[in-house]
């Protein structure tokens, strides 16, 4: 199978876009790899700190091997990691990448934490991409009424092509997630549109490719327009969340069934089905 890096590096040439989405158990990881293998197409699997205290990334990569041994072409991403301690878990948890989030921090100490977390990296003599993040979307895969405090939704607030390649050039990033307008979760009062044109500058200057965090929400005109700009990896976890959740709200609702695997299938179904669209969508197939 080819390593992650060799992925990207053909999307980001034939420009294409990796899905890549959050899961927090073994339904949402089955309903991922099942679109991947109905697709034949690569995804990534993320787990954030929060996500995997509750289900560990030893777990699931266990899972994504097995899924991988049965036809899936699957990843596994050590989602938004704050400090080097949890890097050095993921490294060692056999992740294919890091997502080392200092997004909060002043520019000097998230430049500090990334070339940390490059150093522990290399160290290891395993492939393992990191990705850096600059410009701050937000907390939280939710549902919320209104844009988080301090999220860069306008365009002074965004990304620029300056700040970006001073810091892949000051960090040694493998990937970058820049702030072009998205916002994690999905915000109730309207979601913030994306800028193509901060995208396209940020495409040309940077180089390494771009990840578009905070997917959710977003429409598939701009999913298109974002990709032939210069997004090679999309992250998708609110409109998951809210699938699985409401799926199995509808069925535990609606019927007396005791069977787990029965209330669960169609919440897995219908995971599996909106997966399916978006990688196909974000591959143009």
């Amino acid at each position: 199978m080819q390593t992650l890096r060799e992925v990207i590096d053909t999307y980001r040439k034939e420009k294409k876009a990796l899905g890549h989405f959050n899961i927090s158990d073994s339904n949402q990881l089955m309903a991922v790899a099942h679109a991947a293998m109905e697709c034949k197409l690569p995804v990534v699997i993320g787990l954030s700190e929060g996500e995997r205290d509750f289900f560990p990334l030893g777990e699931a990569r266990v899972l994504v091997d097995y899924y991988n041994a049965q036809g899936a072409q699957l990843y596994l991403n050590a989602d938004h990691t704050y400090s080097i301690e949890k890097v050095q878990h993921a490294l060692a948890d056999g992740v294919d990448s890091v997502v080392v989030d200092g997004a909060k921090l002043p520019f000097a100490e998230n430049v500090l934490l990334l070339q940390t977390a490059t150093k522990y990296a290399k160290a290891t003599g395993g492939d393992v991409l990191l990705e850096g993040e600059l410009g701050y979307i937000g907390l939280g895969s939710e549902v919320h009424d209104t844009l988080p405090e301090g999220a860069a939704a306008t365009e002074a607030m965004m990304t620029t092509p300056e700040e970006l390649v001073k810091f892949v050039q000051e960090t040694g990033a493998d990937l970058m997630a820049p702030a072009v307008g998205n916002i994690h979760g999905i915000i109730r009062s309207g979601q913030p549109k994306l800028s193509i044109e901060r995208i396209r500058q940020l495409a040309e200057a940077c180089p390494v490719p771009l990840v578009l965090h905070g997917g959710s929400g977003s429409s598939d005109d701009e999913f298109h327009d974002a990709v032939a700009a210069g997004i090679v990896m999309i992250h998708i976890n609110t409109d998951l969340r809210v699938i699985y959740k409401e799926t199995l709200t509808e069925t535990l609702t609606s019927s007396t069934e005791a069977a787990p695997y029965k209330f669960l299938t169609p919440a897995v179904e219908k995971m599996q089905a909106y997966v399916a669209g978006k990688i196909r969508l974000f591959a143009n197939v």
